[in-house]
């Protein structure tokens, strides 16, 4: 009987779990994870559920009866601390060895950490503690607007907090959507008090705010950090995976060794219609490239080529991104942005390569479509619909 092993129990961890039973696989199935919580979902955590809106338990991928039920060894609290390959093994923190016959690497990221006393929001203890200190807090630093750090943002604001925001870059989100909407998030913020410090970078950090680079001290109650996050690729590059931003991988999820797989957060994997490797940390990634691993372990053909996808919910802003801005010459609006509810298009040499809609809804799989089809558009009725 052959044994699949899953190193990551977060969402792509568990869906691939789960799709491995849906798809026949009758084999051993040990999904392990180093939190001690089983399988989450992460978006409610700078969300709803750090607001208070969502209960616990709605953030969890199954409930706790369904891994004994479809015979999946769930180990939390358990590290990997090395991969054989040549043994097809797993060694673990308490010395012991797990065999496996493929491998999927689900291990995602952890975030990017500054010297100095600071919050993080990556894990469902980091958004309980960060509501609690919320909840008694009247000021708050955040460093970084990035979208944990604006979504945390307004969620101190919804708690009555004065927020701070310090970002290097010279406006909200410059990376992910470049500068004319990045200002369109600066400009929500700052109509709800938010103080937005952009092209300064913490200096130093203390119990009491931040030191800017600048010379000048902020005072604060905390500091949460929200500057990105690295993907967690010791285990594969120890065990000489290929890497580079990630584990690289083909488009069917495979790594540089036949029998070991990547997903979700820790992947960079090869997408057919962009023609290059993208490694994408949002939540969908993780929701569908876990499955697609499954079926790939399984020997299925498989062509992992989703638009990456990513949405957010800031005050009365509710959006969704899709695409991949690199490369844009060219921006369309249909509607106007200030009235925030519009639809915006990155595009380059004529052809769609990325759409956000904000507060319209159910045109994500024409947007997708748009950039599936490479065509060049006719912008003046891509504008008007």
């Amino acid at each position: 009987m052959a044994t699949y092993v899953i190193v990551g129990a977060g969402l792509a961890g568990a869906k691939a779990a789960e799709t491995l039973r849906e798809e026949g696989f009758d084999g051993e199935i040990v999904l392990i994870g180093a939190e001690n919580e089983r399988p989450y979902e992460r978006p409610p955590l700078s969300k709803e559920y750090l607001q208070g809106k969502s209960e616990r338990e709605s953030i969890f991928v199954h409930g706790p009866e369904w891994y004994a039920d479809n015979a999946v060894d769930l180990r939390l609290g358990t590290r990997v601390t090395r991969i054989e390959l040549d043994r097809h093994l797993v060694r673990l923190g308490d010395g012991s060895r797990q065999p496996y016959d493929k491998l999927l690497i689900a291990t995602g990221a952890t975030p990017r950490r500054l010297p100095g006393p600071a919050y993080y929001l990556r894990t469902v203890h980091d958004s309980e503690a960060l509501k609690e200190r919320l909840a008694g807090a009247s000021s708050v630093l955040i460093v970084g607007a990035s979208w944990i750090g604006l979504e945390t943002a307004a969620a101190a604001r919804a708690a009555g907090c004065e927020v701070t925001v310090v970002e290097p870059e010279p406006t909200a989100l410059n990376r992910p959507l470049g500068n004319e909407l990045g200002d369109l998030f600066a400009r929500l913020h700052l109509s709800k008090g938010v103080d937005l410090r952009f092209g300064t970078a913490a200096a130093e950090i203390t119990e009491t705010g931040v030191r800017l680079s600048s010379g000048e001290r902020l005072a604060a109650d905390f500091v949460i950090a929200g500057i990105g996050a690295v993907p967690e690729v010791g285990l594969a590059r120890d065990a000489g995976l290929d890497v580079g931003q990630g584990i690289r991988t083909d488009a069917a999820l495979r790594t540089s060794h036949p029998d070991v797989f990547a997903a979700g957060d820790v992947a960079e994997s090869f997408h057919p219609l962009y023609g290059r490797r993208l490694r994408v940390e949002h939540w969908a990634n993780a929701l569908h490239g876990g499955p697609a691993a499954a079926r790939s372990m399984l020997g299925q053909d498989v062509v992992h080529d989703r638009i990456p996808y990513f949405y957010t919910d800031q005050y009365e802003l509710g959006m969704e991104f899709s695409g991949d801005i690199e490369g844009y010459d060219e921006i369309v609006y249909r509607g106007e942005p200030e009235s925030l509810e519009f639809i915006v298009y990155w595009l380059r040499e004529g052809r769609v390569i990325a759409g956000m809609n904000v507060n319209v809804w159910d045109v994500v799989d024409e947007i997708q479509e748009l950039i599936r089809s490479r065509v060049i558009v006719n912008q003046k009725e891509l504008s008007t619909g």
